[in-house]
């Protein structure tokens, strides 16, 4: 798709013509690519486009055609900002221009917005750059995208002279801290040099003119300087018959200006104004290479490092040099091996982390190798695509605050996550959320790109439902723990009294007896005011808890003598182990209707074999003499794909789209709706629903319950007794 070519034309958009880019484009583009390209053009003209912005469209696109991107990346930059185009749709711009075109102008529309957030903002860009960077590769779903908007901000910096200084100095900065560096990442060295230069002329112009005239010559004099230079090499290398890969360029400005600074020296003290880079195919040929070099050219004392015997702590290798080359002048020889230079790239040792001192992130490194795949491709282009989506799917998201600072989250990350990370107290007192402007709930999952504003409260008054997890307030470990330690820092007696109120309603809503001692043992406390102020405190959930009453009823049975019946009369039962009976049929009882985790008990009927009833349940608890000897001892068998019918009750202020509600939370839990009744209270604007559901056991029941109990004017919701 795209190559890197060392010729790009260093033109202000005013010095091209429509008739001569066309004629050029005919001599290395096909017959239906410049078709293509013509039909964009002549769209810009029929919408009476002024002609400056038809020439700044045209240098955006000659850019593109220098970098040997595709037709479509033309046409795309032809077109993007053009005032028709934004206002029209992704369907009538494939309908005009194709499907790609249409899809990467939306891509730019998309890079607008979030660069939008900055904009102005002198600040943000300094100290959250890094962030708004790897925001914008985040959300970047096709690397032309970025190829695009660092063409048309080049363009832009070309004419920036037309500017008042204020614009001058605003543009530019953002050139410098985010483009120059995605141009870096990405390896365009070409549109790197000449963003990072004319950003530095218009926020140092003094100090960008001085060492202008310092270097006392122009660039297109250094450029055949260095290309004399790479002959004479190349030539001696081939002597020795040593198969290598020899580069070189003049050091640009800005790169002077950064070395001085960094080691403090004057300009006359910069040996690498000139540079060539060497690469060999093996270690042994890197000092035969130095040998070659110190042979052709007096070696400067004190300017030579070897990196391949001594790395870098970031294990970065290769070999340095300056010497006095042609004319007397300084220049600068570094020399490695292919794999050195492949791990200096894209390693921990790349180029941009030694030039901006940025940390190894493994999600972002694979993202950026990727997008240079993407640069350098010219065949299997769209296979290629298609996998760069694939393989780089990010563990990160990227968001900003109201203020422009961009967030970096985990995947799935909630807006409640993202208040805990702005601060501790913020999360703690959060109340509520917009995204983009729109009010969301709490367990609203950020995406790159969006912009969040968290509503807060005076006092802090965070909710033990936050940390359960099916509830989907908290995504990251770090959320969690900042309000596990909240909790644990309240008043012990509050949290014992919230803990008991926090059993007991869950033991009423399963509708299942008291059972806290055997919860205290299983959790493995030493007395039931600790368990008690543990739960207080979040530390053990309601889920826990269902989950763990399910496991106390089966570990209660497994050291008996238990036969299983040959079959069972109630599709919805499950199977039910019968103490010491066998083949006896076994149905539920449509009284209490027991549940996979609740205390049970059989009752031998006559002709109709065993009904199993919850311990508790009023028709056993009644029974005397004769009748009561008929109770025999059952256990429920574990069968994973059972369910069982139970029936609870839901009371909520009578609202539109309640029921809808309630069938989501249903359908996410995979249950089903047996039966149902509703009915309405006209007077108190209640509605009460009875529902029949298909569950699991005790554990998808309590989930249940406390989801339904989270919906919008729900006021209870329990188990039927």
């Amino acid at each position: 798709m795209v190559t890197v070519r060392s010729n790009i034309p260093d033109v202000l958009a005013q010095h091209l013509d429509k008739a001569g880019w066309l004629a050029n484009l005919r001599g290395h583009r096909s017959a239906e690519d410049c078709a293509r390209i013509g039909h964009a053009l002549s769209y810009l003209e029929a919408e009476q486009t002024p002609p400056e912005p038809i020439l700044l469209a045209i240098s955006v696109a000659d850019t593109l055609d220098n970098l040997s991107a595709d037709v479509d990346t033309l046409m795309a930059g032809l077109l993007h900002f053009h005032p028709s185009i934004e206002q029209a749709s992704p369907a009538d711009i494939s309908t005009l221009f194709g499907a790609t075109v249409a899809e990467l102008i939306a891509g730019l529309r998309e890079m607008s917005q979030v660069g939008a957030q900055s904009e102005g903002n002198d600040s943000l860009l300094k100290n959250h750059a890094e962030g708004l960077r790897k925001m914008l590769l985040a959300i970047v779903k096709d690397v032309r995208v970025i190829l695009i908007k660092l063409a048309a901000r080049l363009q832009c910096m070309r004419v920036l002279k037309h500017k008042s200084e204020t614009v001058q100095k605003t543009i530019a900065l953002e050139t410098q801290e985010i483009f120059a560096p995605l141009a870096n990442r990405l390896g365009i060295w070409q549109l790197k040099w000449e963003l990072e230069d004319l950003a530095f002329r218009y926020l140092h112009p003094q100090t960008y003119k001085r060492i202008a005239k310092l270097i006392d010559e122009k660039r297109l004099e250094r450029e055949d300087y260095i290309a004399q230079v790479l002959e004479t090499l190349d030539t001696a290398l081939q002597r020795v018959h040593i198969h290598a890969e020899v580069t070189g360029r003049p050091k640009h400005i800005y790169s002077i200006w950064r070395k001085m600074v960094r080691k403090g020296v004057d300009f006359d003290q910069i040996f690498d104004v000139r540079a060539v880079r060497v690469l060999v195919d093996k270690l042994e040929e890197c000092y035969t290479v130095l040998g070659i070099t110190h042979s052709h050219w007096k070696h400067i004392p004190g300017e030579f490092d070897d990196y391949i015997a001594t790395p870098k702590e970031n294990m970065y290798q290769s070999l340095h040099t300056a010497v006095v080359g042609p004319q007397g002048k300084t220049l600068e020889v570094q020399i490695r091996t292919f794999d050195m230079h492949q791990h200096s790239e894209l390693g921990v040792a790349s180029h941009w982390r030694y030039k901006e001192g940025g940390r190894y992130d493994d999600q972002y490194e694979r993202r950026l190798a990727w997008m240079r795949q993407l640069l350098e491709a010219k065949d299997d282009l769209h296979d290629l695509i298609d996998r760069f989506k694939e393989e780089v799917s990010d563990d990160r998201v990227y968001v900003l605050t109201p203020q422009g600072r961009v967030v970096d989250l985990m995947r799935e990350a909630t807006v409640l996550d993202f208040a805990y990370v702005i601060h501790t107290d913020i999360g703690h007192r959060c109340k509520g959320a917009k995204v983009n402007g729109a009010i969301v709930p709490l367990t609203y999952v950020l995406n790159s790109g969006e912009s969040v504003e968290i509503l807060t409260s005076k006092q802090a008054n965070p909710s033990k439902n936050w940390l359960i997890p099916h509830l989907g307030y908290l995504k990251t470990p770090k959320a969690r723990s900042k309000l596990k330690t909240w909790f644990r820092q309240q008043n012990r007696q509050q949290h014992v009294a919230d803990g008991k109120h926090t059993v007991d309603k869950e033991f009423q809503r399963l509708g299942i007896p008291h059972n806290t001692e055997q919860l205290v043992e299983r959790f493995k406390f030493d007395r039931e005011e600790t368990f008690l102020a543990a739960v207080g405190r979040g530390e053990i959930t309601v889920v826990q808890i269902a989950s763990y009453l399910e496991e106390l009823d089966n570990a209660a049975h497994q050291s008996r003598d238990i036969i299983t019946p040959t079959k069972s009369t109630d599709a919805l039962s499950g199977e039910v182990q019968i103490l010491g009976i066998d083949n006896l049929l076994t149905q539920m009882a449509g009284c209490c209707k027991p549940v996979l985790g609740d205390d049970i008990i059989g009752y031998i009927t006559r002709g109709r074999g065993v009904t199993i009833h919850r311990k508790n349940c009023q028709s056993i608890t009644v029974l005397e003499g004769e009748e009561k000897a008929r109770l025999v001892t059952v256990s429920w068998n574990m069968n994973p794909a059972a369910t069982f019918a139970v029936d609870i009750f839901i009371r909520a202020e009578d609202r539109r789209g309640l029921l809808q509600d309630i069938s989501h939370v249903l359908t996410v839990e995979h249950v089903n709706v047996v039966a149902s009744q509703t009915s309405t209270q006209a007077k108190g604007q209640t509605a009460d629903l009875n529902l029949t559901l298909a569950v699991k056991g005790i554990s998808q029941l309590s989930v249940i319950l406390d989801k339904i109990s989270q919906l919008p004017s729900v006021l209870d919701v329990y188990r039927k007794s």
